[in-house]
């Protein structure tokens, strides 16, 4: 049983990120009840999202080093505490700072809580198929669009938007305690037994991976590859309305994304396995950036779609391996901290691209410039790739079964 309880952590993470992202992420359909119902402005209710991104990148790199020292459970508890207090205290917000501060500020700090711990934690359980085991429970945070956001919108439509928000904070509360008890350390990182040489301290063995070159390299290879994507993501469907679709055929292409980030962590989680995870992350690079040159070229919504299906296979395909090839240099007790460490690179490349394409259509009048440095950028994500080298033996700790 102990040798197989990794797909229970599998299992339980993928529900946790479901909850916890698609709780995070519904903001986009209270916006306009929200609207409507307070007076406050759009950009103000918006920029509680904004809030979150920073806070969460922060966070994440905080809660990965904790999750080092006591392990993913009690962090993955903490967290959905703060994330149903965040929930019930933005249901009850009074004026929009209270909301931006409760949204933004709690919830920010709840959702970096969630990936570098279950991710490293995850890691630490598996050996063969650990490409797929980390694509599952990614696959969680892809499923949530689909089943947290609906059901937001039935609430809000049902309920109004304070009592909707207050109903999936509890539901995320008794979602997510129970499934978080589930989280256990891998034998891998169990404690010493008595009379074995001492493992280094943490601190030290925490700055000492912090320091490689390799961090280096991952941390900046996922932060050009989250800047080349974020604003082609974010002003996608603002061009695909300037080329005559609809607003609401514009805004479906983020639909289809999601379906094919689904396809795209499975089909890149089992590739990675078998092909070699650094192989399959410089090829999904090169794809993502010609498929990102490529919109210069579209016009039509059926085109849309099309690089919708590539580029959401394969950024949602890349995204988990990072993770991976990460394990393939630092052994499992300082996971948390470089998982940590690079979420908050990659927060930083997000938060550039839509101020970046914004800036661009602002000065040039239209998003020809914004493909073609995105482009550019996503070539410069795969050639620093090409800087990793070959392990040339495993990170110690490593878990032999499942």
């Amino acid at each position: 049983m102990e040798r197989h309880y990794g797909w229970v952590i599998v299992a339980a993470g993928a529900l946790i990120t479901c909850v916890a992202a698609g709780s995070m992420f519904a903001l986009p359909v209270y916006l306009q009840p929200m609207a409507d119902d307070t007076g406050w402005s759009r950009a103000g209710i918006s920029g509680a999202m904004t809030i979150g991104f920073i806070v969460m990148g922060v966070a994440g790199f905080f809660w990965g080093t904790v999750s080092d020292r006591i392990g993913a459970r009690p962090v993955v508890l903490i967290a959905s505490g703060l994330l149903g207090l965040g929930l019930f205290l933005a249901s009850r917000a009074g004026d929009l700072l209270q909301f931006q501060l409760a949204y933004g500020g709690l919830i920010g700090a709840a959702g970096g809580a969630f990936f570098a711990p279950l991710i490293a934690t995850t890691l630490a359980w598996f050996d063969k198929n650990r490409s797929l085991a980390v694509s599952l429970v990614s696959i969680g945070g892809g499923v949530a669009p689909m089943v947290i956001t609906p059901l937001a919108s039935l609430l809000i439509q049902t309920y109004g938007w304070r009592s909707a928000m207050f109903i999936i904070a509890i539901a995320a509360w008794v979602v997510l305690i129970p499934t978080s008890l589930l989280i256990r350390r891998a034998p891998a990182l169990a404690p010493a037994p008595a009379g074995a040489a001492a493992p280094p301290p943490v601190r030290s063995a925490i700055w000492s991976a912090l320091r490689k070159p390799q961090f280096l390299v991952l941390a900046a290879v996922f932060f050009l590859c989250c800047g080349a994507h974020s604003g082609p993501i974010f002003h996608t469907v603002s061009y695909a309305m300037i080329c005559g679709a609809t607003p609401l055929a514009a805004a479906s292409i983020y639909s289809v994304e999601g379906v094919a980030g689904l396809f795209g962590r499975l089909l890149f989680g089992i590739m990675g396995d078998r092909l070699g995870v650094k192989r399959v992350i410089i090829g999904g690079l090169l794809l993502q950036a010609a498929g990102i040159y490529a919109y210069i070229y579209v016009s039509q919504l059926s085109d849309f779609y099309m690089l919708a299906v590539v580029l959401g296979m394969v950024y949602g395909g890349v995204m988990p391996l990072y993770a991976v090839l990460a394990r393939d240099y630092f052994p499992p007790q300082v996971m948390g901290t470089v998982l940590g460490g690079i979420t908050l690179t990659s927060s930083i490349g997000m938060a550039f691209g839509p101020v970046g394409g914004g800036w661009i259509f602002d000065n040039f009048g239209d998003y020809h410039w914004l493909y073609i440095s995105s482009a550019l950028i996503g070539l410069g994500a795969a050639a620093m790739a090409l800087a990793f080298p070959r392990p040339s033996q495993p990170a110690s700790g490593q878990l032999q079964p499942a």
